[in-house]
């Protein structure tokens, strides 16, 4: 007898479709027959400058003790990121990535029926933990491809328990202000709360950008997510954290599965806390390359939604999976946004001043077929 297991999986995993990540290199190189060392990926929102010389060097101190279970509390990570944000140890949960703490915030309030308040645009993963815990997810229409903060607090009703706010957001690279987001906090009421995903904080300098740290003093219903994924280069080794009040920190560490950060992931990210100079050169290799990119798209007449992110959205009208599939071909891989209600829209993540060059060379070739 077959036994159909979809059939016996909890309801909101039975109607999840999973989350599609950037094509790997050598799924593509499998693919095309390329070399892949040929190929170059901006698809990802990874970091092209190559890790940072005192995480690689945290790394290799720690092999030795590879037979040891990571320390399960982050003593250290914790300890270094409490003196760099202004926050007590016990404000601070540890992620497999930031995405881990929008699970565990998600799995600590929000049940069967209950509502996520997301915008549209916005980071895929927020309705797919929401569908898996049984809830229900409420998307806000978008305003300018970015977050209608107002909108969203329309749209709050008895059974909201979550509103997620991506800042800058992703896939668009959109921003809120301080003075929207100001706005917004106060107008939200205190039984909801509010998870301010700063993934890519350390990438904007703009003077009306507000920081979410800022703000838990005194918003206790808000919590703030970051990452080493980005702007410090430790996408493969998957650690991030949230900020929140003691309380919500204590919440979230109780569904948070036993040592979720590996030794080797908590040893590079304490190193590049300290390491300063990384991340300022992480964020100049960024603005180099998207002053370049605005410039050649400017050139080549396509338009481009504004960003603050490592990455940014340009339109294709009719031919984006056309000019996708061209330059897989010619080895160069971006990120469609069909799923993201963008279909004339491709995301392309800032690379090195060679790898976005060649990039648009190939882009300024299949646009003129």
């Amino acid at each position: 007898m077959t036994i159909d297991f979809s059939k016996l999986a909890v309801e909101g995993v039975q109607k999840l479709n999973p989350y599609q990540p950037g094509k790997p290199i050598d799924e593509l190189a499998r693919e095309f027959g390329l070399n892949p060392a040929d190929i170059i990926k901006l698809a990802s929102n990874e970091n092209p400058l190559g890790p940072s010389d005192k995480a690689l060097a945290a790394i290799e101190k720690e092999l030795k003790d590879l037979t040891r279970y990571p320390d399960g509390n982050g003593f250290e990570l914790k300890k270094v990121l409490s003196e760099k944000l202004g926050v007590t140890t016990k404000q601070i949960t540890l992620g497999n990535g930031s995405s881990d703490i929008l699970e565990f915030i998600v799995k600590t309030f929000v049940d069967t029926g209950d509502e996520v308040v997301v915008s549209q645009h916005a980071f895929a993963i927020y309705g797919l933990v929401t569908q898996m815990q049984g809830g229900k997810t409420i998307q806000v229409p978008a305003k300018n491809w970015g977050h209608d903060l107002p909108a969203m607090v329309e749209a709050i009703t008895e059974k909201t328990k979550v509103i997620f706010v991506t800042n800058p957001n992703n896939p668009t690279g959109t921003w809120n202000t301080k003075a929207q987001l100001d706005a917004f906090l106060q107008a939200v009421p205190d039984r909801v709360l509010v998870l301010l995903d700063e993934a890519y904080f350390e990438y904007v300098d703009k003077p009306d950008y507000p920081n979410g740290i800022d703000y838990l003093a005194q918003y206790p219903n808000l919590v703030v997510t970051r990452t080493f994924s980005k702007a410090y280069g430790l996408a493969s080794l998957r650690v991030g954290y949230g900020v929140s009040s003691e309380q919500l920190a204590d919440l979230m560490n109780r569904v948070r599965p036993p040592f979720n950060v590996d030794s080797l992931a908590l040893a590079a990210a304490v190193a590049c806390v300290k390491d300063e100079n990384y991340v300022r050169q992480s964020k100049a290799l960024n603005d180099q390359g998207m002053a370049q990119l605005e410039a050649a798209f400017d050139q080549l007449n396509v338009n481009w939604i504004p960003s603050v992110g490592n990455f940014i959205c340009f339109e294709v009208p009719n031919r984006a999976m056309e000019v996708y599939q061209g330059l897989l071909s010619k080895g160069v891989i971006v990120r469609p946004v069909a799923n993201y209600e963008m279909p004339n829209f491709l995301r392309v993540s800032i690379g090195t001043e060679q790898e976005n060059q060649r990039f648009l060379l190939e882009l300024k070739d299949l646009l003129a077929e």
